[in-house]
């Protein structure tokens, strides 16, 4: 069987990283199974693949922060550059030939660059398939993005399946949007993408500092400065935290900005300051307690490991973290602070603080909404699985999501 992954990846690496391990768990539950990752992710080669999983990078392209996109290297301008790409994606998708195809997130590509092969697929019988984070966007803002990239036809027209990544019993990512009965029928709720350390490590295996320590992770780092920012104050204005601190900058993280957060870390005389990790479970599984934004991956390996968190969501240029943040925080799973509401060091030592005695999230996790691997799985290979239904006790406590 042949499974054809389209990664959007214009901004971070959260996309790619959730498409790897799909693919992964797929090539893991079927031997005959092997999977092909289209991706724009400058760094993609700096990952490995499993056997069976292999990649195909178009030219990239970077979001700015006006909301454009612009070419990442070449000197041409971004109406050639998704030209090129589509070009490419649908060569690729004919004669690669899977028996699926699943779309990561945006429905038509970046710039409807998707379309063509979709409608080509279509044409020779090809299962397609939307996957989509449990959390999207505040409704309105989700709503207005649909409608100017005219996606609610492509759902109807095209896709056979909506797999969202997440237990229906956390949040719906369509809820509120206007939406017809016919669409709303392809929506399957996965669960959350549980994920385990890589047997082999490639670099060093020593733990990153000798004290017990939290990790703070920015992601891919882009918009990750004022997480950084923050938690260095804390530990300036009090030393005395209990964990050490060691910090993931990310890839993607202002060059001068990492600088002199990394000489801010050496002045602590305590921690350690990492700018990129291919494998951070090694890292999220030596840890007492984790400190992220709230993107999807980061959530999944911080339930994973089971590790008490603290998530301080961004809030623009989507809601998806805070909404996600909020819900997590409702139903006990982690704490949670907003650095618009309240930066000051104070607030984030007395958070850290608080991550000594935090219990773990496994404490409150219903059964089943890690499944979501599996249930991929077994829908990829035909079996009408039955994913992980809202919980009785949790929901019914805290309301939907």
């Amino acid at each position: 069987m042949r499974v054809l992954i389209y990664s959007h990846d214009s901004f971070g690496l959260g996309h790619l990283r959730r498409c790897r391990r799909i693919a992964h768990a797929l090539v893991g539950a079927d031997k005959n199974l092997t999977a092909l990752i289209i991706s724009g992710s400058p760094i993609i080669g700096s990952f490995d693949f499993r056997a069976r999983v292999d990649f195909v990078r178009v030219p990239g392209v970077v979001k700015l922060r006006n909301g454009n996109y612009t070419p990442l290297n070449l000197l041409i301008d971004i109406e050639e550059t998704l030209d090129l790409r589509a070009s490419i994606i649908q060569h690729t998708a004919l004669a690669f030939a899977p028996d699926l195809f699943l779309v990561d997130k945006e429905p038509l590509g970046l710039g409807g660059e998707v379309e063509p092969a979709l409608r080509r697929l279509k044409q020779r019988g090809t299962r397609l398939v939307l996957g989509l984070r449990e959390v999207m966007d505040s409704p309105d803002r989700l709503q207005a993005e649909w409608a100017r990239k005219h996606v609610m036809p492509a759902l109807r027209e095209l896709y056979d399946e909506i797999w969202v990544y997440g237990p229906e019993g956390f949040h719906d990512p369509l809820e509120g949007l206007a939406m017809p009965a016919a669409v709303r029928d392809k929506l399957v709720f996965t669960g959350f993408q549980r994920t385990t350390a890589p047997a082999e490590r490639a670099g060093p295996t020593e733990p990153p500092t000798r004290e017990p320590y939290v990790l703070v992770t920015a992601g891919g780092g882009g918009d990750g400065a004022d997480l950084i920012d923050w938690v260095l104050s804390a530990y300036e204005s009090d030393p005395a935290i209990p964990l050490a601190p060691v910090f993931l900058f990310g890839p993607f993280m202002d060059a001068d900005r990492r600088e002199s957060f990394s000489d801010r870390v050496r002045a602590l005389g305590r921690g350690a300051a990492l700018e990129f990790e291919a494998a951070p479970e090694y890292l999220m599984t030596g840890a007492q307690a984790i400190v992220c934004m709230g993107g999807y991956n980061t959530f999944c390996e911080m339930l994973s490991f089971d590790k008490p968190a603290l998530m301080v969501p961004r809030t623009e240029p989507r809601e998806e973290q805070l909404v996600r943040a909020r819900r997590a925080a409702a139903l006990g799973l982690v704490d949670m602070r907003v650095y618009e509401e309240d930066a000051s060091p104070a607030t984030m030592v007395q958070a850290l603080r608080g991550l000594a005695w935090r219990r773990p999230p496994s404490e409150v996790l219903p059964a089943g909404w890690m499944d979501g691997l599996d249930v991929i799985a077994r829908r990829v290979s035909g079996e009408r699985a039955v994913a992980p239904d809202a919980p009785t006790t949790l929901a019914a406590q805290v309301g939907g999501g």
